[in-house]
């Protein structure tokens, strides 16, 4: 083949990137994709240590129309700088072919794709699904979950907790920006009984949530994705087990729920988003916790949904 008839790759930025995951649709495309098993598959990633704390991950997934994988680096030690602390792509290839189609902006993808398994499990779980958020976390998936929160869910009144005000401010701004009641909250768990939705998304090295007091809570803990990171208290997470409903987003969770783990919980015996979905739970009418550690799966839901969405050429088809 020569140069001017190889097929050009598609590269799009974090600004472009997002605008081809609207909240609803890529929520709706998450649903979906837990609808056809049979079809899906992920390998468990792979997470390579790197020095001072990073990691490097390694995500593919394939449903035998798209096959894609995402490489992306955490660098902790990024955090305060100008470098991000995600870095990376999603790159979409044409199954019959192996020709690269799509490179797509890795952090955005993460963002959006877990803060949209957040809006799906509320969507599906919580008592209060329009009521108050308490976001404890000011960084990128605060501000994802807001937007996925407020566009996908309804919420009109924001909380914000975070250890950095001047972080907390910022997202407290951009809350009103799209115009909802928002303001700082210097104290998450006296903040916790005012908002039946809750939401942690720290970089999960501490506890910062002791107690969900209301019946009618619903709180997505997002952060800590390892068996070593945390960010519930151990007698929370048993707390919400003895009184309602705990729901893991993958059976992966297994192994990398550090609240749940750390609680001395058997997470092989919790339910899944994907039972929650193919069984259409009724909402729940107790308190539920859904931790979310992340899976292939989600990102390649966030793939299809790009994939139509920037209507490029159809892919080939297997024979």
């Amino acid at each position: 083949m020569s140069p001017s008839r190889i097929p050009p790759t598609t590269t799009l930025d974090a600004q472009a990137t997002a605008a081809l995951l609207p909240w609803k649709e890529l929520a709706d495309e998450i649903a979906d994709l837990l609808l056809q098993p049979q079809a899906v598959q992920v390998p468990a990633r792979i997470v390579m240590p790197m020095a001072a704390g990073g990691c490097l991950f390694c995500m593919p997934a394939t449903d035998g129309r798209v096959t894609m994988t995402k490489l992306i680096s955490l660098t902790p030690g990024n955090a305060g700088t100008p470098r991000p602390t995600i870095q990376g792509d999603v790159v979409v290839f044409d199954v019959a072919t192996g020709e690269r189609r799509l490179i797509l902006d890795g952090p955005t993808v993460t963002a959006r794709r877990t803060a949209a398994v957040s809006l799906l499990a509320a969507q599906r779980l919580a008592p209060d699904p329009e009521g108050a958020l308490l976001i404890i976390g000011a960084g990128v998936q605060g501000l994802a979950h807001l937007e996925a929160f407020a566009q996908g869910l309804g919420v009109r009144e924001v909380q914000v907790a975070s250890r950095s005000e001047a972080s907390a401010q910022a997202l407290v701004t951009r809350a009103r920006d799209m115009g909802l009641q928002a303001r700082f909250a210097p104290d998450a768990q006296a903040a916790a009984r005012q908002c039946p939705l809750i939401v942690t998304c720290t970089p999960a090295r501490a506890v910062v949530l002791h107690e969900a007091p209301r019946a009618d809570t619903f709180l997505s803990a997002v952060g800590a994705f390892t068996p070593q990171m945390v960010e519930l208290a151990p007698d929370l997470c048993r707390a919400m087990l003895r009184d309602g409903r705990v729901v893991v987003d993958t059976e992966e969770a297994l192994h990398e729920a550090g609240d749940l783990l750390q609680a001395g919980i058997d997470v092989a015996a919790l339910p899944t988003l994907a039972q929650v979905v193919r069984e259409a739970w009724p909402r729940a009418h107790t308190p539920v916790l859904f931790k979310s550690c992340g899976w292939g799966g989600w990102d390649l839901a966030a793939t299809r949904l790009a994939l139509r969405q920037a209507a490029l050429p159809a892919i080939h088809q297997p024979d």
